[in-house]
């Protein structure tokens, strides 16, 4: 009896460590709250998938976008090492803004997706997956084909464009099924409803997109996916899409995304108007005395707030938050007399401290900076850029540190030396349930390396 005792408890040891593994191979084994938290701090590859030239009288579903689409807007094309250099900075999750339909479609009859563009595409998520980093592949701006006509009633043209969105993201899911939960996908971008109505119509295509993606099957099943709140507006979904996600065939798998561009006299209006100033200083302590260009509405009072509101209406009903766009324009303020270049620096660097340090306090929330790659501040016009990609250098230094502040740059030095051995060859990395794994995969966690445990908190 005791010996019969013994194999079952060994069976049951097995069966553990077998279940463990099949869940860690197929990498679904978290929930979409713990995903979401994990993905935090995020960086958009912006100006570069979504890049499209606007060609007059021509049809949307048009292929002439071509590879030279990725520098028609910025001038860098996306290398292995740039995706390197973003992680280092300590960032975890890349979102690739992308165009399809509009200049990359080779049958407008099929709604054929250029297949040497989705190969693409799929190069530079590969770049992301290769170094441990989640990935947020949507679908955006796509010349306005549909977030520019989410408002339109008519029941025809609304089964059309349900016909167009099913068709491109059958292809999109289709190509990536066998990728695990590293990969997230996002409907749209900033779908623009700005009413109950609009939005009413949104939710037909959120169901659409969810419909679309789970009916590839495989890893898709299970995948996490993004739909859009109204304008990407967070008083607008609050009011007009709390409690009326889409249906799922699996649970506890579905995100929301709102943009966080606040205020808007700080991040990007350009000059004075009548009706108001250019804020150049924002929160506390960082107010210029006499200046009329101090921030009088949308500090961190009101960041807390917005994001609060998220929290209750969405992350509590388990429903996580991506913030897919956020970011303050760094100006050049030398040209100006009377005003402060370091009051207004010390502000960008509290801007993004301020919304990542909520984030996580929070949790459930991931905000994704956005990046142009655009190389000049255009003196009090500013940039919204934080990578220098082709130098592989950070340009938006202040904000840069702010989120440092919070999610603090990795010592790839200290990693370093416990994976390798002195000779500069990698030694065996193993995690609890026994599986192997490299160093350029090492997500938080537990490990073990020749019979001693270290733990990466990165």
């Amino acid at each position: 009896m005791k010996k019969l005792t013994i194999h079952i408890l060994v069976l049951a040891i097995l069966l553990v460590f077998a279940v463990e593994d099949m869940r860690a191979q197929n990498g679904f084994e978290r929930s979409n709250v713990e995903v979401i938290n994990d993905m935090a701090p995020g960086w958009n590859l912006g100006n570069t998938f979504e890049g499209v030239a606007t060609w007059a009288g021509v049809d949307f579903l048009n292929n002439k976008g071509g590879l030279g689409a990725e520098t028609s807007w910025q001038s860098t094309k996306t290398t292995q090492e740039i995706i390197d250099y973003v992680k280092s900075l300590g960032f975890k999750s890349v979102r690739i803004p992308c165009a399809w339909a509009f200049g990359h479609i080779s049958n407008a009859a099929t709604y054929e997706i250029d297949s040497q563009w989705l190969q693409r595409v799929k190069e530079v998520v590969d770049y992301c997956i290769r170094d441990g980093l989640y990935v947020v592949l949507n679908d955006h701006w796509d010349g306005g084909w549909l977030e520019n006509h989410i408002k339109d009633a008519d029941a025809a043209t609304i089964e059309k464009n349900k016909e167009i969105l099913t068709a491109l993201w059958t292809q999109i899911a289709n190509a990536f099924k066998d990728y695990d939960e590293h990969l997230l996908f996002a409907g749209l971008n900033e779908p623009n409803a700005e009413d109950q109505a609009a939005t009413n119509n949104l939710i037909l295509y959120n169901q659409t997109f969810v419909d679309a993606v789970r009916a590839t099957g495989g890893n898709n099943t299970k995948r996490i996916l993004v739909v859009q709140g109204p304008s990407t507006n967070i008083e607008h979904t609050c009011n007009y899409m709390a409690g009326k996600m889409p249906t799922d065939i699996i649970e506890g798998r579905l995100a929301v995304e709102v943009h966080y561009y606040n205020p808007w006299q700080f991040w990007g209006m350009e000059k004075d108007e009548s009706w108001g100033k250019v804020f150049y200083y924002w929160g506390q302590g960082n107010h210029l005395n006499g200046s009329t260009h101090n921030a009088t509405w949308g500090e961190e009072a009101d960041m807390k707030k917005q994001l609060q509101m998220m929290k209750t209406n969405f992350v509590d009903k388990g429903y996580p938050v991506v913030i897919g766009e956020f970011g303050a324009n760094w100006r050049d303020l030398s040209s100006l007399s009377g005003e402060s270049q370091e009051k207004h620096n010390a502000s960008i660097k509290a801007h993004y401290r301020e919304l990542h340090r909520l984030c996580k306090e929070m949790g459930g929330m991931v905000p994704m900076t956005w990046d142009t790659n655009y190389l000049s501040q255009e003196g009090t016009k500013g940039s919204m850029t934080i990578i220098d990609r082709k130098n592989l250098k950070v340009f938006g230094t202040h904000a840069m540190e702010g989120i440092n502040e919070i999610y603090p740059r990795p010592s790839e030095a200290a990693i370093r030396d416990i994976v390798q051995t002195a000779d500069g060859k990698p030694k065996a990395i193993y995690r609890l349930n026994g599986q192997e794994t490299d160093a350029n995969h090492l997500l938080p966690g537990l490990y073990i390396s020749e019979g001693h445990k270290f733990v990466v908190n990165r």
